[in-house]
């Protein structure tokens, strides 16, 4: 059927009659100007798609009726421009795609029908580790370390870029893929197929988010329902309420974007808008570079917005000029935007959209501020800090305490590094690391860390040899201007050498600390402390010897690694003493706003976007030297430990099977809040004595080999041994932290694993038990594959992180939700009960279920399929054999 309204298509330019646009002015509807921006782009390509069968007339008028059906709890498909993926996820999402035409193949379906439609990037940043630091070749080494372990992979990933039409690669060494799709990917307005619309994206990272700060509508999405979207499926999302972040007032002079979006992050938590999308408004917009809103856009999973929105305004337009974006290009995009009415002035209140609610911020109020030590939203201002971390000593183990014994709150132990005697105690800083797309990507705190490195220099300070630390830019570009505007050297000269370009630290590829540091710590049962300027701090995540993480800007990473403690009052005690003796504090060597600003308008400047991007997909020798299969269908090699055919195609016919009642399930364990994606399938390193290591040593490895969990995601053995993995997981069964759990018919205490293949072998269905904010952080499909592989059927918890149940709906695995009121407490669960779920043969979205005990208590929880297209393909047992189903047939 052909587009209902084609009658509102129309030339942009009438002397290029083939470039079209969907006019939405020619509506001449009311509500589109009350729309807010971000959902006028979902209303933008929902008319630009509508075929009455994806997209339907009905799904345009829910859009446009935004102001009503906000609150009806409606479904709206929407098909972004663009998917993006980082190598942890894209390497499962590439296995996947190979599978999936091996599957459709024995179906008797044409397996060349599997390829992405929507256009999608691949940029590999997440393989790269801090092994090496502190030295001029560090950067060479960690590289060349990077290709030795990963290189079946990249071959892997190479093979895909050859086998998949749309897929592009973006080689290992660029860049991080937000600071990548910010400077260099990102369209603004693509021009594509004779028509011209809204570049948006969603992408296998939760951080996705960041390009929202420059106008371009993404988010975060599973790697699963990303892979339907490349297969040319709309995503089917509920549609958001949206809450107006008003900024209002100027930052002062001492404050930097890094604790503007600590702030934020806390206040938001506090408003609460998991769902929602947050736009951004007020005259204190436009006192904000890009380079400030994609920072604060980019924390936006840490205040748990599905989106955060800037729209596009004139400073964004003369970004795309600033990154060395094509002139005529970047004419044509505005006059586009003005055409259908998404260009933005800030100060013209005027043009304010209705919003769900308003919330405001003066950023005259915010103050230096870090967020530890365990969680993002625990923010703490920086005068604070002495004082917070003292407290959190002996406060009871949580998210702000320790349980360390008062006695023992100023242990000291002496230790040995490089023939020189030095001491740690409870707060000293071992990891000092400047990373992270969060910061990296914003000149502003680049350059104010590169005065402050130079300022701290010659003032004859210097940061203990001992302490990890690490600069890993999040582009070329970063480098770039680093070097030309002098700073670099000073850098180095405290230990902030290059060391990579990735995520590194900001993901827990810290590499490892020092054997006598380690000693240390675990001698004295230390709370040793890393400071980075990331956007996620979970326990465990950065490093396992670091129990309290603190995200931090730039220059303050640099100030607490030359203080080496987090036990310090900036405004009372030096930072040290120079040659002569003399005192020096933290004020006495901080860059002020206008020197920055003055060094960053003359280095950051077009012609370094252009020199770096030009080349980007190129310039790594070592990608240009890998060799790879042309093949259209995968040879899987039966012996790496990299790459292998997973088993969630197995048996797949194209009949549906009828959902059945699960019977008498098993806990595998029960949890409280806040569990992250991290407990559930760490990406870091691989512990000696678990599941994991033990399969990785039967196939002939060392431990040197092991690589991470991050770079094995192609591996489904690997994989299913590493759920629920993380060292610091706290199990309400255990009463230690640990990934054990008890196997309940023999009663013993198991590797979380082995107890789960127990229960298998003797065909016992799983289920867990969970508190509020299941799934909170990264996106990451292996935290529903996981679980779906050791035999888990539902998980039953209090709420949901919003990516995290998209992807157990997309493995099939049922995401309960307790009623209003009720929890594991109110009904007296201990998880040693054996639980049927009655699965009704008719079901809707959102219904109530019944579960029935051994002891015989009987409840009620909501299955939390939200939509008619989620029960579809739990029908299907999953997304992906939907779209198989779909293809074969």
């Amino acid at each position: 059927m052909s587009n209902p309204f084609v009658q509102i298509v129309e030339p942009l330019d009438p002397k290029q009659p083939l470039k079209k646009f969907f006019n939405l002015s020619k509506l001449e509807d009311v509500r589109y100007a009350r729309l807010p921006f971000s959902i006028r782009i979902l209303l933008e390509a929902a008319i630009r798609n509508c075929d009455e069968f994806l997209v339907k007339k009905a799904d345009v008028e829910n859009i446009l009726n935004w102001k009503v059906m906000q609150h009806k709890n409606v479904e709206v498909p929407f098909k972004p421009a663009r998917v993006i993926l980082q190598d942890f996820t894209g390497v499962p999402a590439v296995v996947d795609f190979a599978a999936m035409r091996d599957a459709v193949k024995k179906l008797g379906g044409d397996p060349e029908k599997i390829n992405p439609i929507c256009p999608a990037d691949l940029v590999i940043d997440h393989s790269i580790q801090v092994d090496f630091n502190r030295q001029s070749d560090s950067l060479q080494k960690n590289q060349d370390l990077e290709f030795e372990r990963n290189k079946e992979r990249f071959e892997f990933l190479k093979w895909g870029s050859r086998a998949f039409k749309n897929l592009r690669i973006i080689p290992p060494g660029s860049g991080i893929i937000h600071q990548v799709n910010l400077e260099y990917l990102a369209r603004m307005v693509m021009d594509q197929d004779g028509y011209y619309y809204p570049d948006s994206v969603v992408g296998t990272d939760s951080h996705t988010t960041m390009i929202d700060g420059l106008g371009v509508l993404g988010w975060g999405v599973g790697g699963i329902e990303a892979e339907a979207v490349m297969l040319g499926q709309p995503i089917s999302m509920v549609l958001p309420q949206v809450v107006g972040y008003k900024l209002v007032g100027s930052p002062q002079p001492l404050v930097t974007s890094t604790d503007i979006v600590l702030t934020i992050t806390k206040h938001l938590r506090q408003v609460g808008v998991v769902g929602k999308f947050v736009e951004f408004f007020g005259p204190g917009v436009a006192q904000l570079s890009i380079a400030d809103r994609a920072t604060i856009a980019n924390m936006c999973p840490e205040y748990g917005a599905t989106a955060a929105y800037f729209p596009v305004d004139d400073i964004s337009i003369g970004y795309l000029i600033q990154t060395g974006r094509d002139e005529e290009k970047v004419m044509c995009t505005k006059r586009y935007l003005e055409a259908v009415g998404m260009l933005r002035d800030f100060k013209n209140s005027s043009q304010d959209p209705d919003f769900t609610e308003v919330v405001e911020l003066d950023l005259h109020a915010v103050v230096p501020c870090c967020s530890g030590p365990k969680r993002p939203q625990d923010k703490v201002a920086v005068s604070d800090m002495k004082k917070d971390f003292e407290s959190c000593l002996g406060a009871k183990q949580g998210f702000k305490g320790f349980q360390i014994a008062p006695d023992r709150h100023n242990s000291i132990i002496k230790f040995n590094f490089e023939g020189c005697d030095f001491e740690l105690a409870h707060g000293s800083v071992v990891i000092a690391a400047i990373t992270s797309c969060t910061n990296t990507s914003n000149p502003s705190v680049m350059l104010g860390a590169g005065l402050l490195a130079k300022k701290a220099v010659e003032a004859g300070l210097t940061v203990k040899p001992y302490i990890k630390t690490s600069l890993s830019p999040g582009s070329g570009v970063v480098t770039y201007y680093l070097r030309e505007s002098g700073v670099m050297s000073y850098l180095s000269q405290l230990g902030f050498d290059v060391v990579g370009y990735g995520c590194m630290t900001c993901i827990g590829n810290s590499g490892p600390l020092p054997e006598s540091v380690v000693e240390a710590i675990t001698q004295g049962d230390l709370v040793a402390v890393g400071v980075l300027s990331g956007n996620r701090n979970f326990e465990g995540r950065v490093h396992p010897n670091t129990r309290a993480n603190y995200l931090a800007s730039p220059p303050l990473v640099i100030a607490y690694a030359i203080a080496g403690t987090i036990r310090i009052d900036f405004e009372k005690e030096p930072l040290g003493t120079n040659a002569l003796g003399k005192k020096i504090f933290l004020k006495d060597i901080w860059p002020t706003r206008n020197e920055i600003q003055a060094v960053e308008r003359q280095f950051v400047i077009p012609a370094m976007f252009k020199e770096v991007y030009q080349k980007i997909e190129t310039v790594n020798k070592s990608w240009n030297a890998l060799d790879a299969p042309s093949d259209k269908l995968y040879t899987w090699n039966p012996k790496s430990t990299y790459i292998k055919s997973p088993p969630f195609f197995d048996g797949l016919t194209l009949a549906l099977q009828t959902p059945k009642t699960i019977e008498g399930a098993y806990v595998l364990l029960s949890f409280g809040d806040s569990v992250t994606t991290d407990h559930i399938s760490p990406a870091g390193n691989i512990a000696r004595n678990s599941p994991a290591a033990r399969y990785l040593t039967s196939r002939g490895l060392t431990p040197r080999e092991f690589n991470s969990y991050g770079s094995r995601r192609g591996n489904d053995a690997v994989m299913a041994r590493g759920t629920f993995a993380n060292i610091r997981l706290v199990n309400k069964f255990i009463d230690k932290q640990g990934p054990q759990t008890i196997h309940f018919p023999s009663g013993e205490i198991l590797d979380v694993f082995d107890a789960a293949e127990r229960y298998k072998q003797a065909g016992h269905p799983l289920i867990v038990l969970a508190g509020k904010e299941y799934g909170a952080g990264s996106s990451r499909d292996w935290a529903a594959k996981g679980p779906f592989l050791l035999g888990v059927k539902a998980v039953l918890a209090e709420s949901y992180e919003r990516i995290h149940r998209s992807n157990l709906v997309g493995m099939g695995v049922i995401p309960l939700q307790y009623l209003p009121g009720e929890d594991a407490g109110t009904l007296g669960l201990t998880g040693r009960e054996r639980y049927t779920i009655i699965i009704p043969e008719k079901l809707k979205p959102q219904m109530n279920v019944q579960i029935k005990l051994d002891t015989g208590k009987t409840f009620q929880a909501i299955m939390r399929f939200d939509t008619d297209v989620e029960l579809t393909y739990f029908h299907n047992g999953g997304i992906l054999n939907y779209m198989i189903r779909k293809m074969a047939s």
